[in-house]
């Protein structure tokens, strides 16, 4: 058997843009692809962190994700997240094609927001308010910039100096940016004038105060995927219009959804999947904030990897 063509972080960058990246969610969206039929995402826990597999279909592509979240990484200067992304050939099921996994999430995370900020945003959005410096962050940036034109873009971290560096390289896209510590208390101004909102951290408990977010606003909070853990108040929840990518992966994985139920301002019948908003069945609020939850799906990535491997 012929060996799997190995695919590094440098050709993903260079095959798919980000625009081109949400173009195919969109697309597969838009399909006649369910993202309920998506199988549930494993998660064991090992010695030193917690592995997740993430298998797919979707029509004529196979594939799966496998990734490792490692806490204690950072200290030892290595990632906390390390991932490989195997494609199988649709008829045999042999492996095809290997590709790096960390480099298709970066590429696909972003992209899935960009779809629901596209749908979901003001159409002049003149500020976007990001909450954490790490690579998701940045991603975030250049797919909202892909989508609209945001005059400014605030980076919010728990210290300064991450800010600025992530600022830094905001900077290079020809955008004005302003770094902030999150207990400045600017962050609020920041927020209440915003249009668009990002939410990319590690955080277990609320990152802002969801009172500060403006009606017709779009939120957007990526950064967990566990159920009792959150990045948004249950009072912002509980006042706008909520889209998640799959309402029963939302009531297993999202803690910002379930835990907004336990308090009892949210049910199932307030949420949205995205397909609905991408098809038109749903669309935004302007007397309410807009909120995207996503946790990451498997067919996200076999899409973008899969539309890598064709470029």
């Amino acid at each position: 058997m012929e060996a799997p063509r190995w695919i590094d972080a440098a050709h993903i960058r260079r095959a798919l843009s980000p625009e081109q990246a949400r173009r195919l969610i969109r697309e597969a969206l838009e399909g006649d692809f369910d993202p309920a039929g998506d199988p549930a995402r494993l998660a064991p826990v090992v010695p030193g962190g917690q592995l997740l597999i993430m298998p797919s279909s979707t029509g004529d592509s196979v594939g799966v994700k496998v990734l490792s979240v490692a806490p204690g990484n950072p200290v030892r200067g290595l990632e906390r997240i390390q991932a490989l992304y195997v494609l199988f050939d649709a008829d045999t099921l042999a492996p095809s094609v290997i590709l790096d996994g960390s480099a298709i999430t970066s590429l696909r995370t972003p992209a899935v927001s960009a779809v629901a900020v596209d749908a979901l945003a003001p159409p002049t959005t003149r500020t976007l308010t990001v909450f954490g410096g790490g690579p998701q962050a940045l991603g975030h940036v250049e797919a909202v910039l892909a989508v609209r034109q945001p005059e400014r873009v605030v980076i919010v971290t728990r210290h300064l100096d991450g800010a600025r560096a992530t600022a830094r390289r905001i900077d290079e896209l020809g955008v004005e940016t302003t770094a902030l510590a999150a207990e400045d208390v600017r962050v609020r101004t920041a927020v209440a004038g915003s249009e668009v909102v990002v939410t990319a951290t590690s955080a277990g408990t609320p990152v802002l105060d969801g009172s500060w977010v403006a009606d017709g606003a779009c939120v957007v909070a990526i950064g967990s995927h566990e159920p009792d853990r959150r990045e948004l108040d249950a009072a912002l929840l509980g006042r706008s219009l909520v889209v998640v990518e799959d309402i029963g992966t939302a009531l297993r994985e999202a803690g910002d959804v379930v835990l907004a139920m336990g308090e009892g301002v949210l049910s199932t019948a307030d949420l949205h999947p995205l397909k609905d908003l991408v098809t038109g069945a749903v669309g935004r609020a302007t007397d309410r904030p807009n909120v995207f939850k996503s946790v990451g799906m498997s067919w996200e990535d076999l899409v973008i990897a899969a539309g890598v491997a064709r470029a």
